[in-house]
C-alpha cells in the first residue's frame, strides 16, 4: 500500500478558532480526481487517558455530563496535555486532578486517533499502578463522580454499551489484554 498522499489541497480557510480547537475548510482534489471540500478540526492539545489499577485489580471511572453528547458518560480518567509539555507529566496531573490518585508505576499502552475522518486529535493511554490516594483537584468547569470498581466490571460496562467513549473502550480492552483480565 502506498504511503504517498493522494489528496491535493488547493486552498485552506480558517472558519473558527478558540483556545482548544480550530476548524478549517479546505478545497481539495480527492484521490479519484474530483474536486470537493474537506472540514478539519485541529486540536491544540493531546488527549491523555489513564487506567489506574490497584493491587486488587480495581480501577476508577469518572462520570460526568458531556455537553456535546447531551448525556451522562462514564470514562476512564482523561484530559488534555499541552503540545509543548511532557505527556506523562500531563497524564500524572490529570489522574490526580480527577481521582486524587498518584501512581508510582506508569506505562504508555496505546496511541489512538479518535475520529480521523474529521480531526487530527491524537490520544495516548497510560496504565498507572502502585497507587496512593490523595485529594482530587477538579477543574472548576467539571462536576465529576468517581467510581472505584473491579476492572472486570469496567470491561462488562464496555461490553454492555454503558461506556461509549472511544478512548475508554480501546484503553480498557487493551489493558485487559495486557493484564490478562
Amino acid at each position: 500500500m502506498s504511503a504517498e498522499n493522494p489528496w491535493k489541497t488547493l486552498k485552506v480557510k480558517k472558519v473558527y478558532q478558540n483556545p482548544w480547537i480550530s476548524l478549517s475548510e479546505a478545497e481539495v482534489i480527492n484521490p479519484n480526481g474530483g474536486r470537493g471540500i474537506y472540514g478539519k478540526v485541529k486540536f491544540n492539545s493531546k488527549a491523555l487517558a489513564i487506567i489506574p489499577i490497584d493491587e486488587h485489580q480495581n480501577t476508577w471511572l469518572v462520570g460526568q455530563y458531556r455537553y456535546t453528547l447531551n448525556e451522562y458518560s462514564w470514562e476512564i480518567p482523561m484530559g488534555g496535555g499541552k503540545l509543548n509539555h511532557d505527556l506523562l507529566d500531563s497524564a500524572k496531573r490529570e489522574l490526580k486532578e480527577e481521582t486524587g490518585l498518584i501512581a508510582a508505576k506508569w506505562e504508555q499502552i496505546m496511541r489512538i486517533h479518535t475520529s480521523n475522518s474529521v480531526t487530527d486529535e491524537e490520544g495516548f493511554v497510560y496504565l498507572a499502578q502502585s497507587l496512593t490516594q490523595s485529594n482530587t483537584e477538579n477543574d472548576p468547569t467539571e462536576k465529576l463522580e468517581i467510581l472505584k470498581l473491579p476492572f472486570s466490571q469496567a470491561i462488562d460496562m464496555v461490553m454492555e454499551g454503558k461506556i461509549t467513549d472511544a478512548i475508554s473502550i480501546a484503553g480498557l480492552l487493551k489493558a485487559g489484554k495486557i493484564l490478562g483480565i
